[in-house]
């Protein structure tokens, strides 16, 4: 068994979600969060990206159309969480969930990043988050990392974001 560690460029590419209704999916990803729709495959699938990438969210109803989202306490995604390039982004984004009613689940400061916790409308767990510069890390003595959990300040959030027209 190999020790080495990964490659550093390494990168978790996209997510493919099962979900119950396509375009309930689609309403939440596409018209909320504002990813662009890249190919829809019939009303079983569709594949959603930001800037132009083949596809960051894979939508599809092939073993789940009308089903039921997992009970709680039991195995599966736990969330997927969404990088914001720009504190700025992650403003813009809590407001686009003020505006669709969409209630979050929590907001944290984890001192890394600053992070909007939520449910899509079958049930997953989704994170959106922005980083922190990685000079801007808390860190121990010994230069380990010292993320801790604290309130977010969800009106400062907003106030970052960039005007829109």
């Amino acid at each position: 068994m190999s020790t080495a560690p990964i490659h550093p460029a390494v990168r978790i590419g996209h997510v493919h979600l099962k979900v119950a209704d396509l375009e309930r999916a689609l309403g939440f990803y596409r018209d909320v969060l504002g990813f662009a729709l890249t190919q829809r495959l019939g009303a079983s699938a569709a594949f959603l990206s930001a800037g132009g990438y083949h596809h960051h969210i894979g939508l599809n109803t092939w073993e789940s159309a009308g089903a039921r989202a997992p009970a709680p306490g039991t195995t599966g995604l736990f969330h997927v969480a969404i990088l914001y390039p720009t504190r700025a982004e992650l403003g813009d984004a809590l407001r686009r969930l003020i505006a669709a009613g969409i209630a979050l689940d929590g907001a944290a400061d984890h001192g890394v990043s600053e992070a909007l916790y939520l449910r899509d409308p079958d049930d997953n767990g989704v994170e959106l988050y922005w980083d922190r510069p990685v000079e801007a890390w808390p860190r121990t003595p010994d230069g380990g990392l010292a993320m801790f959990t604290k309130p977010l300040d969800l009106q400062a959030l907003i106030e970052a974001a960039e005007p829109r027209e």
